[in-house]
């Protein structure tokens, strides 16, 4: 296999309020990876439609996504930050791997019997088919690593299997045109931290979700101060007091939630965490909590509220994204044609 540049792409979808899960499972961690790497991070609009959106909420969504990643700390000029339906080629190459990928690796993806439920004779055809898009999105880019949490890393696992099956296909094709023994790199998950699944403050088994009914289930990226310590203080709990060390969280679903959010928002560990708050009950542990939730969070909230209200700046952002995304991702799709064998226009013949 050749040798590839390391380059992180990730992306997030713009289908309604982001919160702390969010946060910490992903967009904290964009600002630490482009620190070290050559990152792209994507609003993955194309995604979101697989399921119906009513087009203005979704306009609002995309920029509100925008504006979570830049007040985060990702900058704009070191990382590439676009919205998914400015670069053509994310449709155009998961066309092409629709026809390397297998049937039967697709009826395998959990996560579609998961979001389609019972009713699946009615859902979309892009909702079944988004993990080959997904593939796109990463190889487009000839991406060799992409953070992921347990829920994504199935379909990640399928992105290695396109790129593996893709460069054994054309093997013959890729060396012919000068790419050696393979195309794409197969892509390596970058798997996350102490915090990387956060759960429901109401319900420690089940993951934070902005589908839940109940906004006290989830800190919104949205929320002022005053609402992040209410629900950091009506957190369901349990009545014994926090353990010394991490194996006393084990069945302990709620205490080991608030130990692990306290843990990723400082830095820290759940270890590190419980040898400074072992004993405490969770009436000081929860003060603490606050402080350092709003702290960390009501200086992010206040900066997305500055940049959404400036729509334009957020949509120069994305375009500029757009166009040096697009610069890497065209020769990539220009040379997946020719390995393919279409018949290209040349540089003269292009429409400008």
């Amino acid at each position: 296999m050749a040798a590839f540049k390391e380059l992180v792409f990730s992306g997030v979808q713009p289908t309604g309020n982001l919160h702390l899960g969010n946060y910490l499972g992903a967009i904290k961690r964009f600002v630490e990876m482009q620190e070290r790497a050559e990152c792209l991070y994507c609003v993955v609009d194309l995604h979101a439609i697989t399921l119906w959106q009513n087009p203005a909420e979704l306009r609002t969504q995309i920029r509100e996504v925008t504006a979570a990643f830049i007040a985060a700390g990702i900058d704009p000029k070191r990382s590439i930050v676009f919205n998914q339906s400015q670069v053509p080629q994310h449709a155009e190459l998961a066309w092409i791997f629709n026809c390397v990928a297998r049937l039967g690796w697709l009826n395998r993806m959990t996560q579609f019997k998961d979001k389609a439920g019972k009713d699946r004779e009615n859902a979309s055809v892009g909702l079944y088919d988004y993990p080959v898009l997904m593939a796109a999105d990463i190889l487009a880019y000839r991406a060799t690593h992409v953070p992921v949490g347990e829920d994504q890393k199935q379909h990640l696992e399928l992105t290695r299997d396109i790129a593996q099956k893709f460069n054994n296909d054309f093997a013959e094709s890729i060396l012919a045109h000068g790419h050696g023994e393979g195309f794409f790199p197969v892509t390596e998950p970058l798997i996350g931290g102490p915090a990387a699944r956060v759960m429901s403050l109401r319900d420690g088994t089940k993951k934070m979700s902005k589908s839940d009914p109940s906004d006290y289930s989830r800190i919104n990226l949205t929320d002022d101060a005053d609402a992040i310590a209410q629900k950091v203080r009506k957190a369901k709990t349990d009545p014994e007091p926090l353990p010394s060390e991490a194996a006393g969280l084990a069945g302990r679903a709620e205490a080991d939630n608030l130990v692990g959010i306290f843990a990723a928002l400082k830095g820290s560990t759940r270890e590190a965490v419980l040898a400074e708050y072992g004993g405490a009950q969770f009436s000081a542990f929860k003060g603490a909590l606050v402080e350092l939730a709003v702290e960390s969070l009501a200086p992010l909230s206040a900066e997305m509220k500055r940049l959404v209200a400036d729509p334009a700046h957020i949509d120069a952002i994305l375009a500029d994204g757009a166009e040096r995304a697009e610069a890497i991702a065209a020769p990539t799709l220009d040379a997946v044609k020719d390995i393919v064998g279409f018949v290209r226009r040349g540089p003269t013949l292009r429409a400008v």
